[in-house]
């Protein structure tokens, strides 16, 4: 079997894409009943923190079979002068599958991955977090059995998180994304094109403004990240008046009686999003993150075993 990898949403066909999440939601009812990755080795490397991702794919490949070898930021000889190329190359030799987060650029991932021998899977970068965007979709599949037609307002940063989000949810038919993010804080130019040739193919609509004013009045979803992402920094440091109409309030959830919310954690309570809301009946962040586990079990039989949602079957 030859090794399939996922640094972007771009490497999945729409099929592909569609199959992960409806595997995912699968999984999210009932764990396999079989070992698909019995014999495999998954290392699982982060330079960056990670509570849920880390979590997730370490859980996943031991539920599928596999054996696991972590590896933190410091354990490499990357940090007595081998090269990323070189460390790769190792890598191949020795893992059936790398599921890595540098949070820095998608390349040396796309390097690691110019083999056939290893799946490398992309657990975050700097301009994508695609196991974040399936791990939603398989949420949003499961809570409402199907992903087309639903409508989703984004509000924060326009982050990596977000720009997943804008690759996946346009994948789907009649869907629509309202991102709502603080002026200078938006998608970059490059998602937003990506997003928009993926939502004319679709049908799905994607619209960004940069206030909360004349807001559509109906929605499915209401979702917020944290507002300092993973990794990084804001050079304005008085970033946090710019973001403060953002928050994520009971206000603003009262005027979408019918809508659920999404935090792809961690939170900032007080933040982001008041107590109220993150902990209220309507929030399903925690089933969003227990939808890592499942969905990122899904990536692994389509990465190392190559199974999808259309050949393997439910447990």
């Amino acid at each position: 079997m030859v090794a399939r990898h996922l640094i972007s949403l771009d490497d999945l066909s729409d099929d592909e894409l569609h199959d992960i999440v409806t595997r995912g939601a699968e999984l999210s009812r009932s764990r396999p009943t079989v070992s698909p990755l019995a014999g495999k080795v998954v290392g699982v490397y982060f330079r960056r923190t990670s509570t849920r991702t880390r979590t997730a794919f370490s859980s996943a490949a031991v539920r599928l079979g596999a054996n696991v070898i972590a590896f933190g930021p410091n354990d490499l000889q990357l940090n007595t002068g081998e090269s990323s190329e070189d460390t790769g190359r190792v890598f191949s030799r020795m893992l059936d599958a790398l599921v890595a987060r540098t949070a820095d650029d998608p390349e040396e991932m796309r390097a690691w991955a110019d083999q056939d021998r290893m799946a490398v899977v992309n657990a975050m970068s700097a301009d994508e977090h695609p196991t974040q965007a399936l791990a939603d979709l398989t949420t949003l599949a499961g809570r409402f059995g199907s992903v087309e037609g639903l409508r989703v307002l984004y509000v924060g940063e326009g982050n990596n998180t977000a720009a997943a989000l804008a690759l996946g949810l346009t994948r789907y038919r009649g869907t629509h994304l309202e991102l709502r993010t603080p002026p200078g804080y938006g998608l970059t130019q490059d998602i937003r094109e990506r997003a928009a040739k993926l939502a004319a193919s679709s049908g799905a609509v994607v619209h960004e403004q940069h206030d909360l004013a004349e807001l559509p009045t109906e929605f499915d979803v209401v979702y917020t990240t944290r507002w300092q992402t993973t990794g990084t920094s804001k050079p304005d440091p008085n970033w946090r008046t710019v973001f403060a109409p953002f928050q994520v309030t009971t206000e603003l959830m009262d005027r979408f009686p019918d809508a659920v919310f999404m935090h792809d954690l961690p939170a900032h309570r007080g933040e982001e999003v008041v107590a109220e809301v993150l902990d209220g009946p309507r929030s399903i962040a925690f089933d969003q993150a227990e939808n890592k586990m499942h969905s990122a079990m899904a990536v692994l039989e389509w990465c190392v075993a190559g199974n999808g949602g259309r050949c393997a079957a439910p447990a």
